[in-house]
């Protein structure tokens, strides 16, 4: 994500959210087995109630059929699960919208709402289906209109509405808006979205496009996702959008698609991709998806850019800056994604080390000089990068600045570039496609350098004052 000029812009791993402790009381769900519900949120230190526990979602097949002004939506989620535990019930996030039916399994399941909790209790006669360890599948059809979601920061999110259409945005609790699933950034599916659309009009998602067909008036667009993808970061942008398909020199197909208003003064953002993504994979390693692209709307479309997989979004033309940075997260925060909130500064430093990096291998300021500039910005040292005091400052400029001084600050101690950069990759392959905390990026550096950086750790990363500049 950009820095919101809004002012939006250690903690267990994955394993222990999706382990979180379910409700105690059991009970019996037919055919003797017993089952406990799975737990209406996953203890976020954020959003405590966002995600659901007792299963993980290995794929979402959504179909929306959205109106011809992106205010109404018809949608039917197939979800597929693994159950973690026995389960006699279990939730799913869903913000606003109303649901006309749900089954579990082909039966047909009982949906209680508390908020933007639904609770689904299946028929007892798929309760085999529901044991530790099993696959098991859940429809659920839905209507209304999408809301608009404000966060703690001021910022929207959610489903957004545009001149000619809609862009649905999901960073950090945004997603539950237009699909019911489990919203948190621990569990990550592929996923195949179908959008129905007014002919004339395009639909645009994440990953690869697998049809698109035209019949009485209505075009189908169908994308599909291989590579898991948290939920905060996919995407549907419906508008007066020009697709453009190319290639990089290694063959990576590059997707964009650009408001046709503003297609001349975005006309860098298709010729400048590929380099990006080269110089990416020079420095970071391999690139972790199937294709990479844009989605540029207008001017106004929303606040900020968002790094919504294979093709980040930006709200009009961006400059190098802005692309390398939502480039940068296909790697850092895409492929290795946060195992909470709370740990956004492994994104965003990152993400902002690499428009440093950038910077100085084309001629602009060197890395020092955007860390002493960083150091000397009063807002870098409003409060720890590694420790956020709450949602409303994830996109506060400690997150981005110093945490992109503390990346730094790991390249000084190490003292050898070759090694730090065979670090950094190292550290996308260990986690690639999965989740990480900053407890396991500072194991892990310091495991791989031989260094002890417990001081670095306590005053960069964590520490109230300003250190002494490194």
């Amino acid at each position: 994500m950009d820095q919101r000029s809004a002012a939006r812009r250690t903690v267990p791993g994955a394993a222990l959210f999706l382990a979180v402790v379910t409700l105690a009381t059991t009970c019996t769900a037919g055919r003797g087995v017993v089952g406990t519900p799975g737990a209406a949120g996953l203890r976020d230190p954020y959003f405590p109630r966002l995600g659901n526990g007792g299963y993980d979602v290995t794929h979402y097949d959504l179909a929306l059929d959205v109106d011809d002004g992106a205010g109404q939506v018809r949608g039917t989620a197939v979800i597929t699960a693994r159950a973690t535990q026995d389960l006699s019930a279990f939730n799913l996030d869903l913000t606003g919208l109303d649901v006309r039916s749900a089954t579990v399994e082909g039966r047909p399941a009982s949906v209680n709402r508390a908020g933007d909790e639904l609770t689904l209790r299946p028929d007892g006669e798929v309760a085999d289906h529901l044991r530790r360890g099993r696959t098991f599948r859940t429809v659920v059809r839905y209507s209304g209109a999408p809301r608009t979601v404000t966060d703690a920061d001021g910022s929207r999110e959610g489903w957004l509405r545009t001149e000619h259409g809609a862009v649905a945005l999901g960073e950090p609790a945004g997603s539950p808006a237009w699909f019911p699933g489990n919203h948190h950034p621990v569990d990550k599916a592929s996923y195949d979205v179908r959008i129905s659309v007014p002919e004339g009009r395009t639909a645009v998602s994440n990953g690869e496009l697998v049809s698109r067909r035209t019949k009485s008036g209505r075009t189908v667009f169908h994308w599909r996702t291989r590579e898991p993808m948290a939920s905060y970061l996919a995407t549907v942008a419906v508008g007066r959008y020009t697709l453009r398909h190319d290639v990089t020199a290694d063959g990576l197909p590059v997707v964009t698609a650009v408001d046709a208003r503003v297609a001349g003064s975005s006309a860098v953002v298709p010729a400048r991709i590929p380099e990006v993504m080269e110089w990416g994979a020079r420095t970071f390693g391999p690139y972790p998806f199937a294709s990479t692209g844009a989605i540029v709307g207008l001017p106004g479309d929303a606040g900020y850019a968002l790094e919504t997989q294979n093709r980040p979004f930006f709200p009009g033309p961006p400059d190098m800056g802005l692309l390398v940075h939502e480039l940068a997260h296909q790697w850092f925060g895409n492929s290795v994604t946060p195992a909470s909130w709370q740990d956004m500064w492994l994104n965003e430093g990152f993400a902002t080390y690499a428009e440093w990096l950038w910077s100085e291998e084309h001629g602009g300021a060197t890395v020092r000089e955007h860390f002493d500039e960083a150091y000397e910005d009063e807002a870098n040292w409003a409060f720890p990068a590694g420790r956020p005091p709450g949602p409303a400052d994830l996109s506060r400029p400690p997150v981005y600045g110093r945490g992109a001084m503390v990346v730094h600050r790991v390249r000084q101690e190490m003292g050898d570039d070759g090694a730090f950069f065979t670090l950094v990759r190292g550290w996308l392959t260990a986690h690639r496609h999965g989740n990480a905390s900053t407890d396991d990026f500072t194991a892990y550096a310091e495991r791989e350098s031989g260094l002890d950086l417990t001081e670095l750790w306590d005053t960069w990363l964590n520490g109230r004052s300003r250190p002494a500049r490194g």
